[in-house]
């Protein structure tokens, strides 16, 4: 079986390490970004399954990501998962924003285990296979 291909979007190399081992105990292939620009080059080089998402970058924020991304007609289709610091109450993203930007799942990172993670992303890929 193919593995899928996950983008991880994660300022914080400590968790991005333990995220992209814990995953790839699951036969994902993981690829990590700390911000916005690298992870547009990493998208054009080539197109993951999924994208996980932190939505506070330096620089540049997850929104911008967001938006940029489905600038490209060729990359609106990846489907993103949210997995932030950011609470989603306290976030701008509404359910039309969800719709608009394909994001699949909102996940409050102190409240999302990495077997909740793994969850999800089988869930959704499965969804969106």
């Amino acid at each position: 079986m193919k593995s899928k291909h996950i983008l991880l979007i994660e300022p914080d190399y400590i968790l991005a390490g333990i995220y992209k081992d814990h995953l790839e105990k699951f036969n994902y292939e993981v690829r990590v970004c700390s911000g916005v620009q690298r992870a547009i080059a990493e998208v054009d080089i080539k197109k993951p399954d999924m994208i996980v998402l932190e939505l506070q970058l330096s620089s540049h924020n997850g929104y911008e990501f967001l938006y940029e991304l489905r600038s490209y007609t060729d990359l609106d289709d990846i489907p993103v998962i949210i997995h932030s610091m950011l609470p989603e109450k306290e976030s701008v993203i509404t359910d039309e924003i969800k719709e608009e930007l394909g994001i699949v799942a909102y996940l409050y990172k102190p409240a999302t285990s990495l077997g909740k993670l793994h969850y999800e992303l089988n869930k959704q890929l499965l969804v969106n296979i």
